[in-house]
């Protein structure tokens, strides 16, 4: 950094004072898991994720089925890294393969009596996350399967990528359809012949995630959920239909072994079971969180330590270290063996932070917290001293400790706020006229952030009537809580010409697989209890989704006369102050105001009733789909991929069609 021009001290104390990094850094949540997550130094606690990718390998070059399956427990103090540990593995994973990635964060299930069906629907949703080949990871195991079908009939076909195959995968089916013959049998009795024991229904389901119209309704049916009995039909799978939870509950444990059995054949699988420490709730037999949950994995290990696990198996379990000892370990019936055997029923402790490598973490969080600033400054841990950091590193704190700790003193000597006026709404104005010309940085790609300003301008709105629609409430709880995985944001809920609506809102700013995943969410009217659905998203990054892809074709459901949402672009002059105002609510008593006089201010002068933003969530649907990227990739493909005109089509021709 000394042949870089340190930035002016005046832009890195603003940037400083605007926006702490280190403010609620120690909370890992399940979205953090999943997304980009935060600064890692792999070298913390490497010991563990080093074990646990060890274990993987284990697992998948042993000859014996009896290796096939092991698992770990990882046990530290609440704070301490174990969610950073897991959320570590899984980003290898995507950089770098080699293993699928389940993630079953405990706090979320709400039912202890149901813990095999919710963990079959942790199953299903995780697999419906990004792998390493910018697919779903259903989507990859699907592609592996595909392809060996087409091998089957024709040893000479070429590997086609899972993108290759979702791109092409329903004009086939359209091709075959139009010859009265159905593609998919075709294609599942090729897999079956290499897969004599798979559940057929499990490998048709599976081969259907490669379908950019179906994936949805393939995992909703892989997931253990009714399918409408038309669409059950179409897919050729059972409709689930007339079951109780208890029946589900009573199929789920076969369910999730034909489905590991199936997906493990192509790749090792880590399942990692977070969060079990609570202990507030109880089964009907009275066992707790920690003990059903022990049993569970009891249960898997047992189930699936002889089957034909191709590439093997890896539980994690992860608990406090009191759990352990005081719960798990005193189990019956041989639990604590089947919980840790890579370690021989040894935990794996996760350690404390030291001054060396406090001074690392702090230096890795500010590298980015400059970054998307395009601030230098004097010395990679500005503003604090080396020498500070390692003193109270000296005390090995916590991860949560030290990121608390750095919040608390992340400060720089500012001179003193000018005087604040006198009148409260003068102090309003003074305070608002500050937060709208602050730097907010990321917060404008900041999906959390924006939904949060949105979400506080229409709480100013409750009981207004807007474009027609009365505000009643809102509300951040959507149920179901675990299948929605905060994508929807929050809901809407008034009345509209006398009728109610509910909308469901979704901020999605990142990438085009996450936005196919909220998406998805926001479709499902039905499950999410909504009568409308709304998508926020910056208009260059609506204009950079490609006609035919998955997205689009979710963009076309949700502003369809059928659905009826709509796509609001996220425009930076609408948000900023909502971004502002609610910022000015948060520091409230730094300009010696209340909620109270704000929210008064606020409607006085019909800051958020004029906001634009607002009121085109509120605002009648056009129904039009929002202009995308019209360059069609699929005339790229035709030479490649040209469907035989032959009526007498047969399991031959099946590989030549993506050959």
């Amino acid at each position: 950094m000394n042949n870089i021009e340190v930035s002016p001290i005046e832009a890195l104390n603003a940037a400083i004072q605007n926006h702490n990094p280190f403010s609620k850094a120690g909370i890992v949540k399940e979205q953090d898991i999943w997304g980009k997550g935060f600064p890692d130094i792999p070298t913390l606690n490497a010991h563990a994720s080093d074990a646990i990718l060890q274990a993987v390998e284990k697992v998948q070059t042993s000859q014996s089925t009896q290796e096939k399956v092991t698992s770990l427990v990882l046990t530290a103090n609440q704070g301490v890294g174990k969610s950073h540990i897991l959320s570590r593995i899984r980003r290898r994973l995507e950089i770098n393969g080699g293993a699928l990635f389940v993630y079953a964060s405990v706090n979320n299930y709400t039912d202890l009596n149901l813990i095999k069906y919710q963990f079959q629907q942790t199953l299903a949703n995780s697999l419906s996350h990004t792998g390493s080949q910018s697919v779903m990871q259903w989507q990859e195991i699907a592609a592996a399967m595909a392809n060996e079908g087409f091998q089957a009939i024709n040893s000479a076909s070429q590997n086609l990528s899972p993108q290759e195959l979702i791109d092409r995968f329903d004009r086939v089916c359209a091709s075959w359809a139009a010859k009265n013959k159905n593609f998919m049998n075709t294609l599942t009795k090729q897999v079956l012949k290499t897969k004599l024991k798979a559940d057929p229904y499990i490998v048709r389901a599976v081969l259907w995630t490669l379908s950019e119209a179906e994936t949805p309704f393939a995992i909703k049916w892989l997931s253990g959920e009714e399918l409408d009995k038309s669409k059950a039909e179409e897919l050729g799978l059972p409709a689930n239909s007339g079951k109780t939870n208890q029946d589900r509950e009573a199929e789920s444990l076969n369910n999730v072994q034909q489905i590991l059995n199936l997906v493990s054949y192509y790749s090792p699988v880590i399942i990692c079971f977070d969060e079990i420490d609570v202990n507030t709730n109880c089964r009907d037999d009275g066992l707790t969180t920690p003990q059903v949950i022990a049993d569970l994995v009891k249960r898997l290990y047992d189930t699936l330590e002889h089957s034909e696990l191709g590439q093997g198996l890896v539980i994690i379990t992860v608990m406090m270290p009191y759990t352990w000892t005081d719960t798990v370990n005193v189990m019956s019936g041989g639990i604590p063996d089947r919980l840790s055997t890579y370690t021989q029923k040894k935990p794996i402790d996760l350690k404390y932070l030291n001054g060396d490598s406090l001074v690392d973490v702090v230096g890795l969080w500010l590298q980015d917290f400059y970054q998307v600033r395009n601030l230098n400054p004097p010395h990679p841990l500005y503003p604090f001293e080396e020498s500070q950091l390692r003193e109270y590193g000296r005390g090995k704190p916590t991860v949560r400790e030290a990121l608390k700790w750095c919040a608390e003193n992340f400060l720089v000597f500012m001179p003193p706020m000018p005087e604040l006026p006198e009148e409260p709404i003068e102090r309003f104005e003074f305070a608002l006229k500050k937060e709208l010309e602050a730097d907010m940085g990321e917060d404008i790609e900041n999906d959390s952030t924006i939904a949060k300003a949105i979400y506080f301008g229409f709480e100013t709105l409750k009981g207004q009537t807007v474009d027609n629609v009365t505000i009643d409430d809102v509300t951040a709880e959507i149920k179901p809580k675990i299948p929605n995985a905060n994508w929807i944001k929050f809901k809407i809920m008034g009345t509209e010409n006398g009728r109610a609506i509910k909308i469901g809102v979704a901020v999605i700013q990142y990438s085009q697989s996450e936005l196919v995943a909220g998406l998805k969410r926001l479709t499902d009217y039905q499950k999410f209890d909504l009568t409308r659905g709304c998508l926020v998203r910056s208009q260059s990054k609506i204009d950079k989704i490609k006609k035919n892809s998955k997205a689009y074709k979710l963009l076309e459901e949700l502003v369809s006369v059928e659905k009826g949402g709509e796509v609001v672009y996220l425009i930076e002059e609408q948000i900023k102050p909502l971004l502002a105002l609610r910022a000015v609510c948060q520091k409230c008593r730094d300009y010696n105001l209340t909620e109270d006089q704000i929210f008064d201010f606020i409607d006085q002068k019909q800051l958020t009733f004029e906001n634009l933003l607002l009121r085109e969530i509120l605002s009648d649907p056009s129904g039009e789909m929002p202009a995308v990227d019209d360059e069609d990739e699929s005339l790229l493909l035709e030479d490649i991929f040209n469907p035989p005109t032959n009526d007498d089509t047969d399991d031959g021709d099946l590989s030549d069609l993506f050959s």
